[in-house]
C-alpha cells in the first residue's frame, strides 16, 4: 500500500511540462522585459543585460556565454565567432546595432580582461552566477508585468 502511495506522489511531482506550461521558450517581448529588469538591478545591470541579450539572440548555453573571450567578438565587422560546446559546430553571427554598442561599452569598461563578461575582481562570470542573475531578473521582471 505504501508502495502504491509513493508511486502516486511521484508522478504528481513529476508532471509533465506541458500541464505546467504552455511553451518552452520565452517570446521577444518577455525577453525584452527581462533585459529592461536586469538593466535595473545592481551595479552591473549593463553586463547582466548584454549576457541576456546576448544569450537569446544568438541561442548561447550557459558555458559558450561565460566562456565568450574578446578575441571572438569583432565589432568592426559586426560579427560573434561562437564556438559551440556539445559537439556543435562553430560558426560566426552577426550582430546587431544595440549589440554591437552594449559589447563596445563592456570592452571600454574593462579593457585588460581576456574575457566579455567579468565579475568584480576580473575573473571569468561563472555559470552559477548567470544562473542567479536570470533568475532575479525573471522575478524582477514578472512584478513589473
Amino acid at each position: 500500500m505504501q508502495r502504491a502511495a509513493a508511486r502516486s506522489t511521484a508522478c504528481q511531482r513529476n508532471s509533465s511540462n506541458a500541464q505546467r506550461r504552455s511553451r518552452e521558450h520565452l517570446i521577444p517581448a518577455e525577453i525584452e522585459r527581462l533585459v529592461a529588469a536586469a538593466r535595473r538591478l545592481g551595479r552591473h545591470g549593463h553586463r547582466d543585460a548584454t549576457m541576456i541579450l546576448l544569450a537569446f539572440r544568438h541561442g548561447l548555453r550557459v558555458s559558450e556565454l561565460v566562456g565568450l573571450r574578446r578575441e571572438q567578438v569583432d565589432l568592426r565587422q559586426g560579427l560573434l565567432h561562437v564556438c559551440r560546446r556539445k559537439n556543435g559546430l562553430a560558426s560566426p553571427h552577426p550582430l546587431r546595432g544595440p549589440e554591437i554598442r552594449d559589447l563596445r561599452r563592456l570592452m571600454r569598461e574593462d579593457p585588460d580582461t581576456p574575457y566579455v563578461f567579468v565579475s568584480e575582481r576580473k575573473a571569468p562570470m561563472t555559470a552559477a552566477t548567470f544562473r542567479k542573475l536570470l533568475a532575479r531578473a525573471g522575478v524582477a521582471a514578472r512584478a513589473t508585468a
